[in-house]
């Protein structure tokens, strides 16, 4: 899978463009805080359809623009497909389209075109709270599933409603959404523990070919009520926490509670890992998404925002050698120097200066 050709107009501070993009990807180079990472963060929005910042809509949209657009061609061994969004900040209406058709629904447009970024703050995949590992989860698996993407969706709606009537203080109403929630909470704790069940050997070799020691003792496990696989035990669960609920007046029990356990030798990374350890399995974790996506019989893009700047040398290097040895693929970096860059890294040079995007030249020299 990759990207042919990029258009955008009102996106952030990039100038209005139009861009036949080189088939293996390319390096973006330019001084910070003038476009480089919104040109990443504008590659990835047809993934999921919304800013890998978390960013609003309305946010992206360029300062004194009306909204933005953007046009994305994405061609597969087997097809071609043009991916566009329109966004109009005037009510805040945004449209999809697939060659130019609106989906019945959003959700059905996703997979079109799949990307795995790895930005510096993914650091807080490994040292933050929780709610980043479930967002983690919820994306990987949503990109490789769209039977979890809708119930998400559908599980997502029934917490939103029960917690609604919960904060009314209607109690009795908020009973009703018991059964979805149910439903469609057993359905994500299943897939997210079959998942992990498989990503655990992956994340352990991702972290040896990284290189840290003690690597086979690196560990990814599932913290949750494994008993909410089953739908039937629920009400037995939802009931033994009600009064704590009509308290906090918001669902105590559920995968939006629950959280991914990063370990090396049997010691939680989050609390007893160093720095660079925890860079190692955050990024052992991207790769693992990386394993997750490519299972769909297509290789997806690699988006890179200044990931190598915080790595030393060895580690630059074996992450570098990681990213060639799992397949040809498109790959766009981001770096304000090209001394940052290891070696194994060779590819056309495009110029970044006050959100205006030029080729440069032809590689990045070895």
């Amino acid at each position: 899978m990759r990207a042919e050709r990029i258009a955008a107009r009102g996106f952030r501070n990039l100038v209005d463009f139009d861009l036949t993009l080189p088939p293996a990807g390319a390096v973006f180079l330019g001084p910070n805080g003038h476009g480089k990472t919104n040109l990443l963060e504008l590659l990835y929005y047809p993934v999921l359809f919304r800013s890998l910042r978390g960013a609003m809509d309305s946010e992206v949209t360029r300062f004194g623009d009306s909204g933005f657009q953007l046009e994305l061609v994405v061609r597969t061994p087997d097809s071609r497909c043009v991916v566009g969004t329109t966004f109009i900040a005037l009510g805040k209406r945004k449209q999809i389209t697939v060659d130019g058709v609106p989906p019945e629904r959003r959700i059905d447009a996703v997979g079109q075109w799949l990307a795995v970024a790895f930005l510096p703050t993914d650091l807080a995949l490994v040292q933050g709270p929780a709610t980043g590992r479930r967002q983690y989860l919820d994306r990987v698996l949503s990109l490789s599933s769209p039977t979890y993407l809708r119930t998400l969706a559908r599980y997502r709606l029934a917490l939103a409603q029960r917690n609604a009537a919960l904060r009314r203080g209607e109690f009795r109403v908020a009973t009703a959404f018991d059964g979805p929630l149910a439903t469609h909470g057993a359905g994500l704790v299943r897939q997210r523990y079959e998942w992990v069940t498989r990503a655990r050997g992956w994340f352990a070799d991702e972290c040896e070919r990284i290189g840290e020691p003690n690597t086979s003792a690196a560990d990814l496990t599932y913290r949750g009520k494994e008993e909410l696989i089953d739908p039937e035990r629920w009400p037995l669960i939802l009931a033994e926490c009600a009064g704590g609920d009509q308290q906090r007046r918001a669902t105590s029990v559920g995968p939006h509670r629950d959280d991914l356990v990063l370990s090396l030798g049997g010691r939680s990374l989050r609390e007893f890992g160093s720095t660079g350890q925890q860079r190692s399995a955050a990024l052992a974790l991207k790769l693992c998404e990386l394993r997750a996506l490519g299972e769909r019989q297509t290789a997806p893009a690699l988006l890179l925002d200044d990931a190598f700047a915080e790595l030393d040398r060895g580690r630059q290097e074996r992450f570098a050698r990681r990213l060639h040895e799992s397949g040809p693929r498109q790959i766009f970096v981001t770096t304000p120097r090209l001394d940052e860059l290891p070696r194994p890294l060779e590819l056309p040079i495009w110029s970044v200066r006050d959100g205006t995007i030029t080729q440069a030249g032809e590689g990045v020299p070895s």
